[in-house]
């Protein structure tokens, strides 16, 4: 996976190559921000230029620019890794939801 950051935001690049250019959009926001271009360095540039254009529009509109979550998450494993994930958690003397907290942070950390 190819990630770009600059100022706290992060997003995910890709090559289209049938068009033969490079594109990203914004991750963790409410809006859809996109930016492309056709070489890394322009493509940096467009990445830099669309986190500030976006900024300074939430400024402007005296919005708050990150997307907010409600902390709550509800997903579907297989009955296996629930059974394991429950286990684990009981042996390390959490809760599930602390236990999934934990590691679900510390596997997001590691890609932020």
């Amino acid at each position: 996976m190819n990630v770009m950051t600059y100022k706290g935001y992060s997003a995910r690049i890709a090559f289209d190559a049938e068009d033969e250019i490079f594109f990203g959009n914004l991750a963790g926001i409410a809006d859809v921000v996109g930016f492309h271009a056709e070489s890394v360095d322009e493509l940096k540039q467009a990445f830099h230029e669309a986190v500030d254009d976006y900024v300074e529009t939430c400024r402007k509109l005296g919005r708050e620019p990150h997307k907010s979550y409600s902390g709550k998450m509800m997903f579907r494993v297989d009955p296996d890794v629930h059974a394991r994930a429950a286990k684990a958690a009981e042996l390390s003397g959490k809760s599930l939801n602390q236990w999934a907290e934990e590691v679900l942070g510390k596997a997001a950390g590691d890609t932020a």
